[in-house]
């Protein structure tokens, strides 16, 4: 079996890359995330929201693949502002357990100086090991 894409339904689709990409072994290699939703919309201006939608959009693209947030191995996190980053410490740890539960993959996070999109405060890449079921 080839790669298989993995797009989301009812997902615009990604232009020039793809929001998940599935190898024939069961790996899941997840493209950066942004704080927009699937129709590609900022609901959320403040970095918190963003952060909780940019990780909605990496459990929708591994239940896309067949897998569960369990299946999540490393993630990779690039902020634009370190200082919002730890002043929301204690809502970050809140609100990624209200996404993705007690599960604790390992992570890195990167301060960088923009994302491409200009609304864009966070930006999350993922990569995941779904074994059939």
């Amino acid at each position: 079996m080839a790669h298989r894409i993995i797009q989301p339904d009812g997902w615009v689709p990604a232009k020039g890359y793809a929001n998940g990409m599935m190898s024939a072994d069961g790996h899941l290699f997840i493209g950066g995330q942004i704080g927009w939703t699937g129709a590609q919309i900022f609901e959320a201006k403040e970095f918190i929201g963003q952060m909780k939608q940019a990780l909605r959009n990496v459990r929708d693209i591994v239940e896309a693949a067949g897998g569960r947030v369990e299946d999540i191995t490393r993630m990779t996190w690039y902020v634009t502002d370190k200082k919002e980053y730890l002043a929301a410490q204690g809502d970050v740890g809140r609100a990624y357990r209200e996404v993705l539960g007690r599960h604790f993959p390992a992570m890195a996070m990167v301060v960088v100086a923009d994302l491409i999109e200009d609304e864009a405060k966070i930006e999350i890449e993922a990569d995941a090991v779904i074994q059939p079921r």
